[in-house]
């Protein structure tokens, strides 16, 4: 197995870990009273789910390999 493909899988991994915080601390108390002042989750938060959405995007095509490229 190439190294990009192992890479790919452990940032696909990553992701699926970020993502599962970033879930869970939205329906914490702070962020619930943030989302009902400001109107917007918590800066930490927006940085889990959208760090785990770009690691899972990036690990994926890593993983599947990049198309057009050719394989060795």
């Amino acid at each position: 197995m190439s190294f990009a493909r192992v890479a790919g899988l452990i940032l696909l991994g990553l992701g699926a870990v970020l993502l599962i915080i970033g879930v869970t601390e939205s329906r914490s108390v702070a962020n619930n009273l943030s989302s009902t002042v400001l109107g917007h989750m918590t800066r930490a938060t927006m940085w889990y789910v959208f760090g785990g959405i770009a690691s899972a995007v990036v690990g994926l095509i890593l993983a599947l390999g990049v198309p057009g490229r050719a394989r060795t």
